[in-house]
């Protein structure tokens, strides 16, 4: 197989799309619809919304998770048990440590 090179494209015709061609009067084109777009979804209806409640360590587990992820330390799958035990310990604890973790930034 030969190397990639720029000098094989010298055959190839550059077409721009999206330049303007004043000759053409129908310019510019309307888009047409198409069924492949994608379309943003419909906002949550909050009735649906599941009435499911965190126990106060996996809280603070994830509370954790996050402020190390934004304090750009994102733990690793090794840390799991570590961080499972800080978020054993009482809030207060958990909460200096991600105050800490917010002004280290």
């Amino acid at each position: 197989m030969a190397p990639w090179s720029n000098e094989n494209l010298g055959s190839c015709a550059f077409v721009d799309p999206y330049a303007a061609h004043p000759r053409d009067a129908a310019w510019p084109v309307q888009a047409q619809p198409r069924d492949d777009v994608d379309y943003f979804l419909a906002p949550p209806d909050p009735a649906q919304r599941l009435s499911y409640t965190l126990d106060p360590h996996d809280q603070r587990r994830l509370d954790l998770h996050a402020a190390l992820t934004a304090a750009g330390i994102p733990p690793m799958p090794e840390d799991r048990a570590v961080i499972d035990q800080i978020s054993a310990l009482p809030a207060d604890v958990n909460n200096a440590l991600q105050r800490w973790l917010h002004h280290a930034l």
